[in-house]
């Protein structure tokens, strides 16, 4: 190797040790939550989901088929006790449904790790069927204010159903999408996270995505477009169905279609600012394994080096679909300090309990006349306990039976406090 080159890698390996040359990484899934939480024939669905998240740490969350603000919440608060800094976007009702009876309770939303992303605006985009959610977050550096970073983030879920009528309604909601990023500027990074089900790449609105004659042009990260449905070619990037058999909720028929995307305009595959890493996409839960054909995902014919079967269970029996996931990654640096904040409440003793009743002293007047809220370890509301204008609280917990549980303060940007009822 002739000396300059080495002198330059020499010089390349300095400059990353100093930061120069530094990357940071962001983990990005889209779940379809399987009518979360309406849907109950499996019983405390939530722990599942915690696997999932736990494992993967999406620092940017997509759902859809997310049926209520309860929902949302605990899943937040699930999420939470996993990394505090998640927080997430404001539950919004669709409304495109409302000519249709506005009977669909269908809605979508973003969580994400706060230390990463700051949520700057949130906007719905209506449709003939159901809305698109719009999500603009601006990535946490420390040159935000001289060079701010932004990721358009678009989440859907389009008509289901196979048939013309069907792929008509997909198309029009497509081009519902299409208007409106026709404002957007060119160089936008976006991001489009939703359950599409397209049966082939052929079909009008996925050829509308991709047309690249729109203002914003999307691409498939995974490079793996054709005619999915029932065609283990593509079996890498098949979605649903994780089951065969009834009487769980939503779809069975065995691992069979690719629904589910994450798509990226054009430019997140070139730019400096934020991009696509490449090869990173990935079907969590997938391995790969041409035998899962029409199986479901917790079989021994879906296993694989990948993900084991703990991982697959915990998906067949959240929701009929996999999770998709890519990573993003920025030469930017975060913005990772964050001054301390003092603890509105703390315990009176010890946070390990071993008797009927929970003593809190209360160190901020702002929590007066509110209320504070605990979740049990996989995320559960167990109690609400309304404040007054006192500041010591004795609270009787005889009922709730013995693990670890969280205090949450929505009014108050910090940790959640942690507590053990050890009786």
């Amino acid at each position: 190797m002739k000396k300059k080159n080495i002198a330059l890698l020499v010089l390349a390996g300095m400059l990353n040790i100093y930061g120069l040359f530094s990357q940071e990484t962001f983990n990005v899934m889209f779940y379809n939550l399987l009518n979360y939480p309406l849907e109950n024939n499996v019983e405390n669905r939530l722990q599942y989901l915690n696997t999932i998240v736990d494992d993967y740490r999406p620092d940017l969350f997509m759902v859809c088929e997310l049926n209520n603000e309860n929902g949302a919440n605990d899943i937040l608060a699930m999420m939470q006790s996993i990394n505090p800094n998640y927080n997430r976007a404001a539950f919004v009702l669709n409304n495109s449904d409302d000519n249709l009876g506005n009977q669909n309770d269908l809605q979508n939303l973003i969580y994400f790790d706060t230390s990463k992303f700051i949520l700057e605006s949130q906007n719905e985009v209506i449709t003939i069927y159901r809305d698109f959610n719009h999500y603009r977050l601006k990535l946490n550096t420390v040159n935000q204010s001289t060079n701010p970073i932004y990721i358009d983030v678009i989440v859907c879920h389009l008509k289901a159903s196979s048939g013309t009528d069907n792929q008509a309604l997909r198309f029009q909601m497509v081009e519902d999408l299409t208007d409106y990023l026709a404002t957007f500027p060119v160089n936008s990074n976006v991001i489009l996270g939703g359950d599409l089900n397209v049966y082939t790449h052929s079909e009008p609105a996925f050829q509308e995505l991709i047309d690249t004659s729109n203002n914003i042009t999307f691409v498939d990260p995974a490079n793996r477009i054709g005619s999915w449905h029932n065609n283990s070619s593509y079996i890498d990037v098949f979605t649903q169905s994780t089951r065969t058999q009834t009487g769980l909720g939503g779809t069975t028929g065995g691992f069979d279609d690719r629904f589910d995307f994450i798509l990226a305009s054009e430019n997140m595959l070139t730019n400096t600012d934020i991009f696509y890493v490449n090869d990173s996409y990935k079907v969590f839960g997938n391995n790969a394994n041409t035998s899962c054909h029409n199986q479901e995902i917790n079989s021994t014919n879906c296993s694989g080096t990948d993900f084991d079967f703990n991982i697959r269970n915990a998906l067949y029996y959240f929701s009929d679909h996999l999770p998709v996931t890519l990573q993003l990654q920025t030469t930017e640096v975060l913005n990772t300090h964050s001054p301390e904040l003092k603890q509105p409440i703390r315990f009176v003793g010890s946070n390990i309990l071993n008797t009927s009743f929970l003593e809190l002293e209360i160190h901020s007047e702002a929590l007066f006349n509110t209320t504070i809220t605990i979740y049990n370890g996989i995320g559960q509301l167990v109690k609400t306990i309304p404040l007054k204008n006192s500041v010591y609280i004795r609270e009787d917990i005889s009922n709730l039976s013995n693990g670890l549980y969280y205090i949450t303060l929505s009014q108050f940007n910090s940790n959640p406090l942690k507590f053990v009822v050890a009786n």
